[in-house]
């Protein structure tokens, strides 16, 4: 069986962060700083590593300024491209607007507003898969979880559950019904685990969700005090 390794990624940074104002006043949340570098840097760094060519990222709120910092990518030996939102359209809305840019195979899409371990280089599509997910431990947050996982099959329904983690492969047949606009992505999830079409894994290496200014402090202060976690 041959699995779709993707070279091209989106990185959600369309948000407005509410919960992290003041701070994203004036600066978008992905380029709020910890461990010396910016959240998205450290996606960014991740993915050039792991053999990725190609970044997409969408924005909104103060979209201009994340790209005057990113600019075309090449620094990181990788080519950014930008799809500018205006309105924030919901993440599934968000990756529909996107398609044209990421192509008509696989591709892997990241949370601009947290922080892994996770190695991108091995995570790929099964034929006849339209999504999969990586999942970690539920957190003190979100204790509930969201999706079941048994045999590698991620279920919506059915225990116990763990917590997507902002991190999947998808294939632009996912969205085959969509017609555009802002719209989430979960219901087009549930509707594809339904037809036993997606696949996950449970990470259980560091994963943060950088929400709260409370969250930021924390991972500024483990990228500081672990250089192994960078």
């Amino acid at each position: 069986m041959t699995h779709r390794v993707p070279t091209t990624a989106m990185i959600l940074a369309a948000g407005r962060g509410e919960r992290m104002r003041p701070l994203t006043d004036h600066t978008p949340k992905p380029l709020l700083v910890a461990g010396g570098r910016p959240l998205i840097v450290h996606h960014l760094e991740r993915l050039a590593a792991a053999g990725y060519e190609q970044v997409v990222i969408n924005h909104a709120h103060l979209g201009d300024r994340i790209e005057a910092a990113l600019g075309d990518g090449a620094r990181w030996g990788l080519r950014i491209v930008y799809s500018a939102e205006g309105t924030a359209l919901e993440t599934g809305g968000g990756i529909f607007r996107a398609l044209p840019l990421l192509g008509a195979e696989s591709f892997l899409v990241v949370n601009g507003d947290i922080w892994t371990d996770v190695d991108f280089a091995h995570l790929a599509l099964s034929p006849g898969d339209l999504a999969h997910l990586v999942l970690v431990d539920n957190p003190p947050h979100h204790p509930a979880g969201d999706f079941a996982l048994s045999d590698g099959r991620v279920l919506a329904d059915g225990g116990p559950r763990l917590t997507f983690s902002g991190i999947g492969i998808y294939h632009p047949a996912l969205f085959a019904d969509r017609t555009g606009g802002a719209f989430p992505l979960a219901p087009l999830l549930r509707s594809a685990m339904g037809r036993d079409r997606v696949s996950g894994e449970h990470h259980r290496g560091r994963w943060l969700d950088i929400g709260t200014p409370a969250r930021l402090q924390a991972l500024d202060h483990l990228l500081s005090s672990d250089s192994t976690a960078g």
